[in-house]
């Protein structure tokens, strides 16, 4: 999330740099593999019954799986030069953060 945050911050400077495509490259390999322990992890015993988020690790995995969708899109549509780039990441950075912010409340419910 964090190099996601930077090439965020970096895409909204006013002059624009160059985003270097190897950090691009290292925020999708570090979310796909945190996916990955999220899916293994959710293989575990059942975990937050009692405070009534027993069904946040699933949502929260649903929504991480439609963000790297959507950031696959996106991939897609920069580079087929795409006016859609902008809104898919956007969409992508929503769901992002909707499924860190439901997986924060379900590790520590």
């Amino acid at each position: 999330m964090l190099a996601g945050s930077v090439l965020a911050l970096l895409y909204l400077l006013p002059q624009r740099p160059a985003i270097p495509p190897w950090l691009s490259a290292l925020h999708g390999l570090v979310a796909m593999s945190g996916f990955i322990v999220l899916l293994l992890a959710l293989r575990g015993p059942p975990r937050g019954v009692a405070s009534g988020t027993g069904a946040f690790g699933m949502i929260a995995a649903a929504l991480l799986a439609l963000a790297v969708a959507a950031g696959g899109c996106a991939l897609g549509c920069r580079l087929l030069k795409s006016p859609l780039a902008g809104l898919l990441v956007g969409i992508h950075a929503t769901l992002a953060i909707a499924g860190f912010v439901v997986l924060t409340a379900y590790l520590f419910a």
